[in-house]
């Protein structure tokens, strides 16, 4: 993986087995958002789950959005980069359609206290960001984005440092905050271009390593991290491509086997589509 969404109940919050996969991601350098999930059921609490994720993870979450109502009066979020309400329409029953409002005037103290913390805790994590904050001036959304951006692929490199994550969240189910989580995937997780060169080792020398900078330019070097059999198909391998280029009708060395095999066709996959 090259980032990921770490989701957590907002009933249950940080769970045992959100520690072991949390663990696994900070031993592995992934940068990550989370998103507390389930925020319509009885006895969600946003804030606690936040303070979950510093207690149990000892991680420092940039809080991006808070919740608009709770449990069944779930109706949306407010952005506190933008300052704006998202509200989902009760007639869109899958959630494809919401409204940026103003922030209700019920909610308008609590968004201008953690606007606050949002801008202090990436000042505390952005050397841009902290001279701003510093002259007193205040970041525009652009500047957030993209110090936050910054923040969560630099965190993911675990330099033996908390690990500082954008929070997010929504109910998945009614497909509420579902759009605005896609959006950070897009804008804060890294690109191929943003991680550093893989390492592997050399077929003819195990001891000798190379390095793989992503790029159509560089030799063809792909890992197969799946298999699965289809019925029309037959045997369907799952390519992770670093560098190069993977052309239907090619011969590739299968380094596993010490072999080369020819690659047949070649397809994208869209859940059981492709």
């Amino acid at each position: 993986l090259d980032g990921a969404v770490t989701v957590f109940d907002g009933v249950a919050g940080v769970e045992p087995q959100s520690e072991t996969v949390w663990r696994q991601a900070d031993r592995y350098g992934v940068p990550r958002i989370c998103f507390v999930n389930k925020l319509d059921r009885t006895g969600a609490e946003f804030l606690r789950c936040v303070d979950m994720i510093v207690d149990r993870l000892g991680a420092v979450p940039i809080v991006m959005q808070l919740p608009i109502g709770s449990e069944m009066d779930f109706q949306g979020v407010v952005d506190l980069v933008r300052m704006k309400a998202l509200v989902w329409s009760a007639e869109a029953t899958k959630g494809e359609m919401y409204d940026v409002v103003d922030i209700p005037a019920s909610h308008t103290e609590l968004a201008e206290e953690w606007r606050a913390k949002l801008v202090e805790t990436v000042a505390e994590n952005d050397e841009e960001l902290m001279e701003l904050f510093l002259e007193g001036v205040e970041p525009t959304e652009e500047q957030l984005y993209a110090a936050v951006r910054r923040i969560t692929i630099a965190s993911g490199k675990g330099n033996g440092e908390k690990t500082v994550t954008p929070v997010f969240c929504g109910t998945a189910f009614k497909n509420k905050g579902v759009q605005p989580l896609l959006d950070a995937v897009v804008r804060y997780l890294p690109s191929p271009l943003d991680v550093e060169a893989i390492e592997g080792h050399d077929v003819k020398d195990p001891e000798v390593v190379v390095k793989r900078k992503p790029s159509d330019d560089e030799p063809l070097s792909a890992l197969a991290f799946k298999i699965a059999s289809d019925p029309h198909l037959g045997k369907l391998t799952f390519v992770r491509i670093y560098s190069g280029r993977l052309e239907a009708g090619t011969a590739v060395l299968n380094s596993v086997k010490g072999k080369k095999e020819r690659i047949g066709k070649i397809y994208r996959m869209h859940a059981n589509k492709r």
